[in-house]
């Protein structure tokens, strides 16, 4: 009885982890650790191309909406994440669902991409070098945080497989 429950709360968990992580991370905002709650991508980049869902693509799309909100963006976030969206689903040479490291490189570029754009402009609107710091910080430390991210996913989903009932 009780590892029935087990298995169907955690099943529950890995249905409702995505969202919720999406929300958490948008929502913890902070000027140094998570600007503009710029960790939600990471939920977002991770369910919707390397363990894809099916009904999370809204919400990933509302989530793109909500990390255009706090950094005054005009839809930015959601277009680039569209333009990526649409450019995987075309192509049939990357599988990233497949890469090493499920999927780092091509979050790598993707948010390295949107970064340099985001830098490049913030650069130019302010004539100065001051946003070139900032940019580099973001990037290096939202990468170094897609690994523990996709790590805590994994044992998530890996949960109610795990645990067998004799």
């Amino acid at each position: 009885m009780v590892d029935s429950l087990m298995k169907k709360l955690t099943h529950y968990l890995d249905i409702i982890f995505p969202f919720a992580a999406t929300l958490i991370l948008w929502r913890l905002d902070s000027r140094v650790w998570n600007p503009g709650g710029i960790l939600a991508i990471l939920p977002i980049f991770y369910y919707s191309f390397v363990r894809p869902r099916g009904f999370f693509l809204p919400f990933a799309i509302l989530g793109c909406f909500l990390l255009d909100y706090n950094f005054d963006t005009l839809l930015f976030w959601t277009t680039m994440f569209a333009i990526s969206y649409g450019v995987y689903g075309f192509q049939s040479y990357l599988d990233i669902s497949r890469q090493k490291f499920d999927g780092l490189y091509v979050f790598m570029f993707f948010f390295g991409l949107c970064l340099l754009i985001l830098g490049a402009w913030a650069m130019a609107a302010t004539m100065s070098l001051r946003p070139a710091p900032e940019t580099i910080w973001l990037f290096l430390w939202v990468t170094v945080l897609y690994m523990p991210f996709v790590a805590l996913a994994k044992k998530i989903s890996a949960a109610p497989a795990a645990r067998v009932t004799k």
